[in-house]
């Protein structure tokens, strides 16, 4: 009895398909993502630096600059704290519910942004469940500045936790309980074992975070309003320029967001080189 033959590919077939397929992600890369990345740079600076520095004086561009820096500010320690505990509680322990835990974790993931700034509102505003109890107390969640931290801290909440946890799992916990037997207690154990061993995946978590509580368009324009020079961000100036035909300022914002990212994907870059090189090491 005889076997049929395996048909093998030649290195001419296995050459042109590889060639095909890096062509094919080139051209999609190009269309997608390079394409009107470029389209934005040159809109912002086809009349000089000049139009465009310009832009950096008007009174609205510069406190949603602030704003946005501030939104961050507040998203991401918060988020830091609370992925540092999740991860703690996910990877060190095994209880009931713990994949319930973590797929709550990741709702922020697959819930819309548009959808969590609806729930929130829904429940801080003025017929929502706690509207009227902070009304009594003349504090304003909707529209202002406190909505808006809910909102960045709801869709920036699982980075730090989600990049944590394969780390935590991964150095497992023998250093941690050979600290304690030498005597440590529990914060010593924390930041002279567990913090070093997880640092390069907790700075990538809290890259990722502060890179999504910049650019967050959804949630925040249901809760905020988009009042200029209150309660509109980057993301949202970014919006209102180009709906206002004030379209030189609507790319310099954009421009100063692509910006932000560029530097977020090197700050990306350099820590996973230095994760593969400790790896290796």
């Amino acid at each position: 009895m005889t076997s049929k033959p395996t048909s093998v590919r030649s290195p001419h077939q296995s050459s042109w398909m590889k060639g095909l397929l890096i062509a094919v992600a080139a051209a999609y890369l190009f269309l997608i993502l390079l394409l009107p990345a470029a389209n934005v740079f040159v809109q912002a600076f086809i009349k000089g630096m000049e139009p465009f520095l310009s832009n950096f004086n008007d009174a609205a561009f510069i406190h949603a600059v602030l704003l946005t820096l501030f939104m961050a500010g507040i998203s991401v320690p918060l988020n830091t704290v609370f992925g540092l505990c999740a991860a703690w509680v996910i990877a060190r322990h095994q209880f009931r519910g713990r994949a319930l835990l973590i797929s709550i974790l990741d709702i922020p993931f697959s819930v819309s942004p548009v959808v969590a700034g609806l729930m929130i509102m829904l429940l801080y505003g003025r017929q929502g469940w706690l509207g009227p109890l902070f009304a009594q107390w003349d504090i304003q969640i909707i529209f202002s500045p406190p909505s808006m931290i809910l909102a960045t801290a709801f869709v920036t909440m699982p980075f730090v936790a989600r990049e944590v946890i394969p780390v935590l799992e991964e150095v497992g916990a023998d250093q941690e309980e050979a600290a304690r037997t030498l005597g440590a207690n529990d914060w010593q154990v924390f930041w002279r074992v567990t913090l070093p061993s997880i640092r390069w995946g907790l700075l990538y978590g809290l890259i990722l975070t502060n890179a999504r509580a910049m650019g967050e368009f959804g949630a925040v324009s249901v809760v905020s309003g988009n009042i200029a020079l209150k309660t509109q961000t980057l993301p949202l100036y970014v919006e209102d320029a180009y709906k206002q035909y004030n379209t030189e300022a609507s790319y310099a914002a954009a421009v100063v967001l692509a910006a932000l990212a560029v530097i977020t994907l090197i700050a990306k870059e350099v820590l996973e080189r230095k994760t593969e090189i400790k790896d290796v090491e």
